[in-house]
């Protein structure tokens, strides 16, 4: 029934199983995500922006970076990351590991370089065994963002209820989170978010029945999206989809940060990317369904 079920959804539940790695790259991995020396005042660490007890994001519109510098878009959260198909709202990183420099040498950011943050790490004892253990090549900027990467690749949030639902157990939702589903298929929104990220897995436009900039009426070089990778006029406003999962805990929404309830990012979602304008039962049924994509980290559930 379970595979019945997986195979004729365009949603899939997440795997409940990591994929092996080294432990001691990931463990290692962990312990520098965690770390404020990777910023030039030792101020910002990786889970600054990406607290892992607050669902991999810091729920602010912009997220502050070193000297209180305030960044330019929205951080997304960390967890199920692993399962995008690019890393950043543009895209412009294809892997984690490409993904962990954009930070470090982000100005508004972490500020810094891997020079720098090498000649820190090599001071550091523990740092050094640790590194030894993991990567007999030593401490350099590629061996510090594989191991970032690593541990991000296991921050997975399995066992959401609609996991459970997909897998066949009947009454992991109740019926108004099932119509709820259904709405978010036959409406088209499944379309876009789909797969068991739920989103990540291609690119669209912000704006395609309708112009959601013109509407805000403000913009910033961080709207253009995709164009500022390309330079293509075909990729105005063009941005990776997001993934839903664990999307009621992961406020505010959009790459501008712009809308903090998320009945209302639906709603914006529907009239600009659908054409349709939804009643107030059609907003409620799809958050009610929306709130079963909250999964579990290390067997508990996030909050």
């Amino acid at each position: 029934m379970a595979d019945a079920i997986r195979r004729e959804e365009p949603l899939a539940p997440l795997p409940t199983h990591q994929r092996e790695s080294d432990p001691d790259r990931v463990a290692l991995g962990e312990q520098l995500f965690r770390d404020p020396l990777l910023s030039s005042d030792y101020s910002i660490s990786c889970a600054s922006c990406h607290p892992l007890d607050r669902a991999g994001a810091d729920n602010l519109p912009r997220s502050k970076g070193v000297g209180g510098a305030t960044g330019t878009i929205n951080a997304p959260t960390v967890f199920n990351a692993s399962l995008n198909f690019v890393q950043f709202w543009d895209g412009r990183a294809t892997t984690l590991k490409e993904q962990v420099r954009g930070p470090v040498h982000n100005p508004v950011e972490m500020n810094s370089n891997w020079d720098e943050i090498v000649a820190r790490l090599q001071r550091r004892e523990d740092y050094r065994a640790r590194f030894a253990r993991a990567y007999p090549q030593g401490i350099s900027g590629e061996t510090i963002a594989d191991a970032i990467a690593r541990f991000e690749e296991t921050l997975l949030t399995p066992n959401a209820p609609f996991d459970r639902y997909l897998r066949g157990e009947a009454g992991a939702l109740n019926p108004e989170q099932i119509e709820g589903y259904n709405r978010f298929k036959n409406l088209g929104c499944a379309s876009c978010h789909q797969g068991a990220n739920i989103g990540g897995n291609l690119f669209q436009r912000f704006g395609v029945m309708g112009d959601y900039f013109a509407s805000r009426g403000t913009s910033t070089p961080s709207d253009l999206g995709r164009f500022n990778v390309t330079g293509r006029m075909e990729d105005r406003h063009v941005f990776k989809v997001p993934s839903l999962r664990n999307v009621a805990l992961t406020a505010p929404y959009f790459h501008d940060g712009s809308v903090t309830q998320l009945d209302e990012a639906v709603e914006i979602m529907a009239r600009y990317q659908l054409g349709r304008e939804l009643s107030a039962e059609d907003k409620r049924l799809l958050v009610a369904f929306l709130s079963t994509l909250t999964g579990e980290y290390r067997g508990e559930p996030l909050k």
